[in-house]
C-alpha cells in the first residue's frame, strides 16, 4: 500500500449531476410534505437473461426484467433509465428505474414508481458501449462499427429514432459524444490487431483533423466536461473546446508509472479526477490539465472491481481477490481502512467468471457476492457489512440509481 502526499490540485467542481448522489438539499422555509430517501439496484444474472430490481431500504423485490441473454448494465446520468447489454442478441433493453428527481433550485423533488421494461428495444449487429456526453447517448456496434445517437427522454417516451453515423469499420470500439461532435475510436487496417486511436468527427461522421495515437484503446470516462480514454500506452484527454469548435485530443504517457496500463476509467462528479486500473494490482488516481498527474497506488492482491463515490467526493471501494473491500481516499492516495466481507475469488480463470461487482448508493456500497446469491450492504461511514440481501441465481452486474429529495 502506498501512501502518497496531499493532492493539492484537484477541481472541486460543484453538485454531483443529476441530483442522484447526494441529493439536493432542502430549504429550512420551504412548505413540502416531507423528504424522501430512494436508492434502488439494478442486477444483471451471469448465467440467465433477467435483470432484477432490488428497493435497498427493504431489500423488496421491485421487478424482475427478462431478456434473451445475461447483461452488461448502464445506468444513464440521470438515473432514470438503465440500458441491459446483449451484445451477442444484437438488443439493447431499456429498464425504467421508476425514479426521478426535478430541480428546483434550491431543492429536488422526487418521484418513486414502479420500475418497468420499456417496450422500445433498440438493435444492431453487436451493441457494445453505451457513452453518454452533452445530452446524448452514444451506442457503438462493434459488429458493424456504426454509431447510433439519441435522448434518454425519447426512449422514456417510446418515440426514440436513433441517429446512426458510419465513422469507419468493424470493431471492439467506442463513441463518446462532446457538444456537436463525436470522440471515435480508430480500428486497424488489419481487423485481426487492435484499435490503433482516436479521432473526432462532426455530426454527419465526417472526420475532424488528423487520427491521435491511442494503441488498443480501451475505457473512457467523463469528469467535469473532460473525456480519459485508456492506451496501452498511456491515457487520451478529450477537452472541449466550447461553442462550435470541436474538442481537442492529446496524449499523455503513464511510462514512468512501470509496467501496466489503464482500460478501465471512472469519472469524479464532484471533483475533477478519473480513478483507473493499472496492471493487476494497482490503480491510479488521474488529474487532468495543463500538466495532468497521475498517483499509482499498489494494493495488496489483484484487483477484482472498484467504484467512486459520488457523495463522498474523496472516497473510492476497491474488492481484491482475497474478498477484502478497501476505502481509498483520492485526494492522499491512501488506503484508510480494509474488511474481510466475501471469501476469495481468484481472478485466475477466464475473464467473464462470476466475480463481485460494486456499486455505491447513498450511504453504502453494494457488493454482488455471486457464489453465495447475495448483495452485501456495507456501510461507506465504518466499512462494516450492515446486513446481506438473498437473490435469486447468480447476482453479477449492479448499477444504483436514486438519492434524496423532496415528497408532495
Amino acid at each position: 500500500m502506498n501512501r502518497l502526499p496531499i493532492l493539492s490540485t484537484l477541481l472541486w467542481i460543484g453538485a454531483t449531476a443529476g441530483g442522484l448522489a447526494a441529493g439536493a438539499a432542502l430549504a429550512d422555509d420551504h412548505k413540502h410534505a416531507g423528504s424522501a430517501t430512494h436508492h434502488r439496484l439494478f442486477i444483471g444474472d451471469h448465467a440467465d437473461g433477467v435483470v432484477r430490481a432490488v428497493d435497498l431500504k427493504d431489500g423488496a423485490s421491485a421487478g424482475a426484467f427478462r431478456l434473451d441473454q445475461s447483461p452488461a448494465l448502464a445506468r444513464s446520468a440521470s438515473g432514470r433509465t438503465v440500458f441491459a447489454v446483449q451484445g451477442d442478441a444484437g438488443k439493447v433493453a431499456v429498464i425504467s428505474t421508476g425514479l426521478s428527481f426535478e430541480d428546483h433550485g434550491d431543492h429536488a423533488d422526487i418521484t418513486v414508481e414502479d420500475a418497468k421494461l420499456l417496450p422500445t428495444v433498440i438493435t444492431g449487429t453487436k451493441p457494445a458501449h453505451v457513452v453518454e456526453g452533452s445530452g446524448t447517448i452514444a451506442l457503438f456496434d462493434d459488429g458493424t462499427g456504426d454509431v447510433a445517437l439519441f435522448r434518454e427522454s425519447n426512449v422514456l417516451e417510446g418515440t426514440v429514432q436513433a441517429r446512426n453515423l458510419k465513422p469507419g469499420a468493424a470493431h471492439h470500439g467506442l463513441a463518446a459524444p462532446m457538444g456537436e461532435f463525436l470522440v471515435v475510436s480508430v480500428p486497424h487496417d488489419d481487423p485481426d490487431k487492435p484499435r490503433v486511436g482516436l479521432k473526432v468527427i462532426d455530426a454527419q461522421g465526417k472526420p475532424i483533423g488528423g487520427v491521435v495515437n491511442c494503441p488498443a484503446v480501451h475505457g473512457q470516462a467523463q469528469s467535469a466536461g473532460v473525456f480519459a480514454f485508456g492506451c496501452k500506452d498511456g491515457l487520451v484527454f478529450a477537452n472541449p473546446a466550447g461553442g462550435s469548435q470541436p474538442p481537442t485530443l492529446r496524449h499523455v504517457s503513464t511510462a514512468a508509472l512501470g509496467d501496466g496500463n489503464v482500460s478501465t476509467l471512472k469519472g469524479g462528479t464532484a471533483m475533477q479526477f478519473f480513478l483507473g486500473n493499472y496492471g493487476p494490482r494497482a490503480v491510479v488516481v488521474i488529474e487532468p490539465g495543463d500538466e495532468p498527474k497521475f498517483r499509482k497506488i499498489d494494493l495488496p492482491t489483484r484487483r477484482v472491481d472498484f467504484a467512486l463515490d459520488d457523495a463522498k467526493a474523496d472516497q473510492a471501494y476497491i474488492l481484491t481477490e482475497d474478498g477484502r473491500l478497501h476505502r481509498l481516499n483520492v485526494v492522499s492516495g491512501a488506503i484508510e481502512a480494509s474488511v474481510q466481507l466475501t471469501a476469495p475469488y481468484s481472478m485466475d480463470g477466464h475473464w467473464r467468471d462470476p466475480r463481485p461487482r460494486l456499486a455505491v448508493a447513498g450511504d453504502h456500497v453494494v457488493v454482488t457476492d455471486p457464489l453465495k446469491g447475495l448483495l452485501r450492504v456495507v456501510s461507506t461511514e465504518t466499512l462494516r457489512e450492515e446486513r446481506t440481501i438473498p437473490v435469486a441465481g447468480t447476482p453479477y452486474t449492479i448499477v444504483a440509481v436514486g438519492g434524496s429529495g423532496a415528497q408532495h
